[in-house]
């Protein structure tokens, strides 16, 4: 009975071997070389081809210009201090960009406090980089409530997507 166990173990272990020198293996430059577009998750983002330092694109892709909020409020959480303070240093080394914030709700409540919630939230993001030292020249800050959803939806894990500030770079300030 041992003996048979260990001729079985014998033979299981040379087929793995067997199936494992039958494997190919990946060469250094195909690993290297970048896979053609293939329109999967992990392609390039179109449009960031030639992206260059201080540009809109190196902003969105490197800093991230949405900042998240808990439902009803307008105060800054740790996570959304990390976002703002990447937008801070990006903000204080290119000083050419101006700044809109622009703030959404899609919390309970009237429009006309969806709207109220969303200046709150925008103008936390505006007095948070300000505190870090970007002129408050270079920056305006807009509620616009529940306009703009990203999605419309009823759970919580969705709506939180619409509670927030996105930071807009711009090259001149807009007009009301």
């Amino acid at each position: 009975m041992i003996a048979a166990t260990a001729l079985v173990r014998a033979l299981g272990c040379a087929g793995l071997l067997l199936l494992l020198a039958s494997c190919s293996t990946t060469t250094m430059e195909s690993a290297v070389e970048p896979p053609p577009m293939s329109g999967s998750t992990n392609d390039p983002a179109a449009g960031f081809k030639n992206m260059q330092p201080g540009s809109e694109e190196d902003f969105i892709l490197n800093v991230g210009r949405r900042t998240f909020f808990t439902a009803g409020s307008a105060s800054l959480d740790s996570v959304a201090k990390t976002t703002l303070d990447g937008q801070i240093a990006w903000l204080n080394k290119y000083p050419q960009w101006l700044v809109k914030l622009q703030g959404f709700a899609d919390d309970s409540g009237g429009d006309s406090a969806q709207v109220a919630l969303s200046q709150k939230r925008a103008d936390a993001v505006m007095a948070y980089l300000a505190a870090g030292g970007v002129s408050t020249s270079r920056m305006w800050a807009k509620g616009y409530g529940k306009e703009r959803l990203v999605r419309a939806c009823t759970e919580t894990s969705c709506k939180v997507q619409n509670r927030r500030v996105v930071t807009n770079l711009r090259n001149e300030r807009e007009q009301p």
